[in-house]
């Protein structure tokens, strides 16, 4: 086994804000061409012309993909600047009306207006996606059953989007409740070996329901375009090293069920029932109130789950050379997540005497803050 096979690569989607007001602005031509232009196709368009993507190259390690995910990010600040605009990396804007959104007008987006009707309008959110590169086809469909296990503590530690057209949902993810309003989402179904997969997947294109793969959404699925097992469970994570250490989390995961295989030995593989109950605790409750322990038949704190999943993959953590970033996942648990942090910034502007807009429009500018805090 060699750490060759775990290459990173990290997506992730931004909207762009009035850097005075907050509100929400569509991306101008002039700032994704000069993003185009220095990012090399690592930049595009998203759905909604608020939203703007990025990816980074095939990282090597977790120290190639921070500096990597670092130009991305901070390139994209400041030609947004250029154009008195701001991106925030949350999965909600904390006030926006998606009723007022507008999707962008490629070929891919226009067919999924029409296929999908009111419902894709209704999608002003944002995710990050990890890459996780794996040797083949067969070993991405054993080892994504087995992940699943972890997704609901992945989404736990990311939730950022407690907020939605200026209510508070209650909820730590309300990103995951509208995009499971789509089609071919959620955790995904367990299957045997890639044939299987192959002929479920196949029986949609030969319908023509779908044109390839990239149109399922699950949690987890291989990668249409790369060899790769991706993960789509997260929030985006406004501070970059937070969702550094989600994307070193997913990697090291992966290696243990990789070398649980070679040694002939797997995770037990759960029903989807039992993991959604442990997905809905994680998007409504975040780090608080805790997961279930299906082995040990328990609620447990998310602190102590997450110490349990260090012990799993310390020497996966040692090999890859992510330590310092799994480590951190520690103190994600027990400070709280992107939702704590905007609840208290509402809080505070709120017992300061600020009315309900100012507060939101606070909300906003400390997301700006977060963005730029590690670039």
């Amino acid at each position: 086994m060699t750490n060759a096979a775990f290459t990173l690569g990290i997506e992730e989607e931004y909207l762009l804000v009035d850097r005075d007001s907050g509100e929400l602005r569509e991306a101008p031509e002039g700032l994704m061409d000069a993003c185009a232009a220095e990012l090399e196709g690592q930049v595009s368009p998203e759905f909604l012309q608020c939203q703007i993507e990025i990816g980074t190259r095939v990282c090597s390690d977790i120290t190639a993909a921070r500096a990597d995910l670092k130009r991305l990010r901070s390139t994209v600040a400041r030609c947004a600047a250029q154009h008195g605009l701001a991106p925030i990396a949350v999965s909600c804007h904390p006030f926006a009306d998606w009723k007022d959104q507008h999707h962008t007008d490629k070929d891919r987006y226009n067919r999924l207006a029409q296929d999908l009707g009111g419902v894709i309008r209704r999608m002003l959110i944002c995710g990050m996606h990890v890459h996780i590169g794996l040797p083949d086809d067969e070993t991405r469909i054993d080892l994504m059953g087995q992940l699943s296990y972890f997704l609901p503590h992945m989404l736990a530690l990311s939730a950022s989007s407690p907020f939605w057209q200026g209510e508070d949902t209650g909820l730590a993810s309300y990103r995951l409740t509208v995009f499971d309003n789509l089609p071919r989402t959620g955790l995904p179904p367990q299957f045997n070996s890639f044939a299987e997969f192959d002929r479920s997947t196949q029986t949609l294109i030969d319908l023509g329901l779908i044109e390839d793969t990239t149109k399922i959404w699950w949690d987890l699925r291989p990668s249409h375009r790369f060899p790769t097992l991706e993960t789509r469970i997260c929030d985006v994570s406004p501070r970059m090293e937070d969702a550094l250490s989600l994307a070193a989390l997913a990697q090291c995961l992966a290696r243990f069920f990789f070398r649980l295989r070679e040694k002939n030995q797997r995770w037990r593989v759960y029903d989807r029932f039992l993991i959604n109950e442990n997905r809905w605790r994680a998007a409504r409750y975040g780090t608080h109130e805790g997961l279930i322990d299906f082995g040990a038949r328990a609620i447990i704190p998310l602190p102590q789950a997450v110490e349990e999943i260090r012990d799993l993959i310390a020497e996966d953590a040692a090999a890859l050379g992510c330590e310092a970033e799994i480590a951190r996942l520690s103190r994600m648990a027990e400070t709280g997540t992107s939702a704590d942090r905007q609840r208290t910034v509402y809080t505070a502007a709120r017992d300061e005497g600020r009315d309900h807009a100012e507060a939101m429009r606070g909300v906003v500018q400390h997301l700006i803050e977060e963005y730029h805090l590690d670039l």
